[in-house]
C-alpha cells in the first residue's frame, strides 16, 4: 500500500541560513522543482526523498534549542559511508554525537541544524 517515503518537512527560521547549511555544509542537492508557494522555503532531493524547508513565522514544531538528544524528534538518513560523513561535518565544525556501538545494528551519527532540528546519519 505504501512505496516510501515522499517528503520530510522541516522549520526554519532563515532561510538563507538554512539553505547554506543543507546545501553547502551538508551537500544535499536543491531541488528546482519547488513551486512559489509565496513564502520562503528550499526543497532538497536526498536519494529518492525530499525534505522541505519552511520559513513559517508561527510554526510550532521548532524545538527552542540546537543541543543534540538524540531521544528528541528527528529524521534519519542512510548514508553510504559513515566516515565519509564524519568527516565532512568535522570539516565544517559541526557539532555531532557519534553512537558507533548502541542497540542497533547500524552506526549512528545524530546532528542539529541551525534552528535544532535533528538530523541522524547512519549506516
Amino acid at each position: 500500500m505504501y512505496e516510501g517515503i515522499h517528503h520530510v518537512s522541516i522549520i526554519v527560521t532563515d532561510i538563507e541560513r538554512a539553505k547554506h547549511f543543507y546545501g553547502e555544509v551538508l551537500g544535499f542537492e536543491e531541488s528546482s522543482e519547488r513551486p512559489d508557494f509565496g513564502f520562503p522555503g528550499a526543497w532538497y532531493q536526498v536519494g529518492s526523498t525530499q525534505i522541505h524547508l519552511i520559513v513559517h513565522e508561527e510554526g510550532h514544531t521548532l524545538r527552542g534549542t540546537t543541543e543534540i538528544d538524540s531521544r528528541d524528534g528527528h529524521f534519519a538518513i542512510r548514508a553510504k559511508n559513515i566516515e565519509d560523513v564524519i568527516e565532512n561535518l568535522r570539516k565544517h565544525n559541526v557539532e555531532f554525537v557519534d553512537k558507533p556501538h548502541n542497540k542497533t545494528e547500524w552506526h549512528q551519527v545524530f546532528i542539529s541544524d541551525p534552528d535544532g532540528n535533528l538530523i541522524e546519519f547512519n549506516k
